[in-house]
């Protein structure tokens, strides 16, 4: 790895965690693209830490409400008192179904992430996915009316993004809208409940980045990606729920029609 790839890993990763594109979509798609090496294990590890540290930072304030709140809701033996406790136990109830059945299917998901024309069909369905949510948008709910049956839903299709080229932030926020949530708190909730998802990845990557025989000697490449991550991240996180205070999701569904038909054209070509 040389600094131009630890940059472009960082780029990446950080950008698409967070917007509605499919961040193991493009780690697959980009190097093939463009005939580069595939990252290696550990600078994917150091860009999961980066983007795990991003949406830490951004929601320090949201995240220490809803732990304090669960803890002193357990404390009072009323766990489901406040908006703030319920909104910690519906993202760690929405976060089941993605470990579940990313335990049962680890071995055919490993299988499907390793094909770039795989990952590129469903980057085109991810467009779809995006086409329908807005089609679905109603408005009105916010954090404070939501309900089990809100985070399960949302939760169940996060664990449909384990699938390279669908989108975990845009399945979700998807759901979301045809749940009855406008834009922003469809967005606020698909961040947050991703945080235990990208926690779990970051801590699976970190185990493997501590057992690497060469890690003394890609130190620098490594910490550059994290921290090139770690910006794109944080500011991509900014980006998204500013935008969707206003705007719709169709931009991110044409980006993704385009980027998957442009690969598997660039592949047929060849």
């Amino acid at each position: 790895m040389d600094i131009f790839e630890a940059i472009i890993l960082g780029i990446i990763q950080g950008a698409t965690e967070f917007l509605p594109i499919s961040s193991s979509g493009h780690l697959l798609l980009v190097p093939s693209l463009f005939n580069l090496d595939e990252p290696n294990l550990n600078a994917i590890a150091m860009a999961h830490q980066g983007t795990l540290l991003a949406v830490i930072v951004f929601f320090r304030h949201d995240l220490w409400q809803i732990i304090t709140s669960v803890f002193k809701g357990i404390k009072n033996r009323q766990p489901l008192a406040t908006a703030d406790s319920r909104l910690g136990w519906y993202i760690a109830a929405g976060s089941i179904p993605a470990v579940i059945i990313g335990l049962l299917f680890d071995d055919l998901i490993q299988e499907v992430i390793s094909n770039p024309n795989i990952a590129a069909v469903l980057l085109i369905g991810n467009a779809g996915i995006l086409v329908l949510g807005e089609r679905a948008l109603k408005g009105g709910k916010t954090l404070l009316n939501i309900k089990l049956s809100d985070a399960m839903s949302i939760g169940l299709a996060q664990a449909f993004a384990l699938l390279p080229g669908i989108s975990r932030s845009g399945i979700t926020m998807s759901v979301g809208l045809g749940r009855g949530f406008d834009r922003s708190t469809a967005a606020r909730f698909s961040l947050l409940l991703g945080v235990p998802v990208i926690a779990g990845a970051g801590l699976l990557a970190a185990v493997d980045l501590a057992q690497s025989p060469d890690i003394g000697s890609q130190l620098g490449f490594l910490a550059l990606t994290f921290l090139t991550a770690f910006i794109v991240g944080y500011l991509c996180i900014y980006f998204l729920l500013k935008w969707v205070r206003g705007h719709s999701l169709y931009i991110f569904a044409a980006y993704c029609a385009v980027a998957g038909s442009l690969y598997l054209l660039v592949e047929w070509i060849r």
